[in-house]
């Protein structure tokens, strides 16, 4: 493997994988941010098929219920229940869901945000597999994960496609396991 070579908690085929499918944006959603947009990824059927097999692919134990963090996370979490015959749990931005629901509010490298997901979204015990598409300092993980559990859910695992490992996330939601198919 070279320094070229795209890296991975899932092994470098993967990586490459989600590495192919990604667009760099800069400045957006504003001046210095780079966006990572996972759109043309999830327009590429075999490539996104590749993906969701190697997320359901990682928790040979299973989960019962797959939980996605707005709004790209519902994408890949529609995709990896489907796979595996599982529910779907969104965890929206606040305002959105009809319900009583938790909120979790938290900061972002650009700004502050709130998550909430439905008070009853889970049964207590229930094994929930967070997914999201991008991790960068952790406050939107941590806020999510923070969610399940609150919610009366047990973390199985939290999976997302791309990991920004100079923003420190996964440091920031230790000892929680992130697996991420592609760092950079």
């Amino acid at each position: 493997m070279t320094d070229q070579t795209p890296r991975g908690d899932s092994g470098p085929e993967l990586a490459a994988v989600v590495a192919g499918g990604t667009v760099d944006v800069p400045d957006f959603p504003k001046p210095g941010i780079g966006f990572k947009d996972l759109m043309p990824l999830f327009a590429d059927g075999p490539a996104f098929h590749k993906v969701i097999d190697g997320i359901v692919a990682h928790y040979p134990g299973g989960f019962d219920v797959v939980a996605g963090v707005e709004a790209r996370g519902f994408v890949v979490a529609a995709a990896v229940a489907y796979a595996t015959g599982s529910g779907v749990v969104p965890v929206r931005k606040a305002g959105k869901l009809p319900r009583k629901a938790l909120s979790a509010s938290y900061a972002l490298e650009y700004g502050e945000a709130t998550l909430e997901v439905h008070e009853d979204a889970f049964i207590a015990g229930q094994r929930v597999l967070v997914v999201d598409d991008v991790l960068a300092t952790g406050g939107t993980a941590g806020a999510a994960l923070d969610l399940v559990e609150r919610a009366g859910g047990t973390i199985a695992g939290f999976t997302v496609l791309m990991e920004l490992a100079f923003l420190k996330g996964r440091e920031r939601l230790a000892p929680r396991e992130v697996h991420a198919l592609l760092t950079v």
